[in-house]
């Protein structure tokens, strides 16, 4: 089932399934911002990964002499069993709880609550993730909203570029055929603060930040100036990408990160890894800003 919510400016629609952003349209132009999910290349649009990120080594994790197998971006996404619990004209709140089947995967008893809070040209969506279990919970959390790119008929992605608002000096890592964290990459970002894309740029699969200093990205193009404004505060990594040679690019905030690939297969020794005591709980949000 879909919800929708709204600005003066924006119309936004959320997926009850996997509590996936599925439509950002402003309300002026008409103009979708969203990937729409076209087979041919992609059925995500805006998957929430959780509780891990990316894969795990051997396809599975070890916690406390027990082994557990995790798909991919975790079970989250294409999740059925997530509920509404409120909604505003211009918010909707979702909940995720733990179960007997997720306790098979994940060995904590959890809530994730994501929300979703649309004011003007803006979409905040916020992610409070709950320790309802005895022991303290280890998570990863990450967005994965894909962004149509080119954004209009006629032009080519070569007419785009990322920008951030600082100057960066950072390298990419490398993904191994398995899905893993390998050896850093090319210095993508040598004394800059773009990137231009084109065709190729994401042959060897996403683009991996670990140490940049902007908080904040735009998808901008060339002469028209910014198209979408993410800003992800709340969150370590950043991931940039597309499956080559379709027409979107991913903006990805991410706590946490893919098992390395010399990882010692422990849950509570991942990089990045969040740990939350018992009874407690932790919130992390970013937004989306477009133009």
């Amino acid at each position: 089932m879909h919800y929708t919510i709204q600005s003066e400016t924006l119309l936004v629609t959320v997926n009850q399934r996997g509590m996936e952003l599925s439509s950002l349209k402003s309300k002026i132009t008409g103009q979708e911002y969203l990937w729409q999910g076209d087979p041919q290349f992609w059925t995500g649009q805006a998957p929430i990964l959780f509780p891990i990120i990316g894969a795990l080594k051997d396809g599975k994790t070890s916690y406390e002499g027990k082994t557990y197998i995790l798909p991919k971006h975790g079970f989250v996404r294409n999740s059925d069993q997530a509920k509404l619990i409120k909604q505003l004209s211009d918010t909707l709140v979702f909940r995720l709880d733990s179960t007997p089947e997720t306790l098979e995967v994940y060995p904590f008893a959890f809530a994730l609550e994501v929300s979703f809070r649309v004011s003007g040209n803006s979409l905040e969506i916020s992610h409070e993730v709950y320790n309802l279990d005895r022991k303290p919970l280890y998570y990863s959390l990450g967005g994965h909203p894909a962004f149509n790119c080119p954004l209009l008929a006629g032009e080519s992605l070569e007419e785009y570029r990322i920008e951030f608002p600082q100057v960066e000096h950072d390298s990419t890592w490398m993904i191994t055929p398995e899905g893993l964290i390998g050896e850093k990459g090319e210095m993508i970002l040598d004394s800059s603060n773009e990137i231009h894309l084109h065709a190729q740029i994401f042959d060897q699969d996403a683009l991996i930040f670990k140490a940049l200093k902007s908080r904040e990205v735009s998808l901008t193009h060339c002469d028209r100036g910014p198209i979408v404004k993410m800003d992800f505060d709340d969150f370590d990594y950043l991931g940039i990408w597309a499956k080559p040679g379709a027409p979107f690019v991913c903006l990805e905030p991410w706590l946490g990160i893919a098992d390395a690939s010399d990882h010692s297969g422990q849950l509570n020794e991942k990089e990045g890894i969040r740990r939350i005591e018992p009874g407690e709980s932790e919130r992390k949000k970013y937004s989306i800003r477009v133009y």
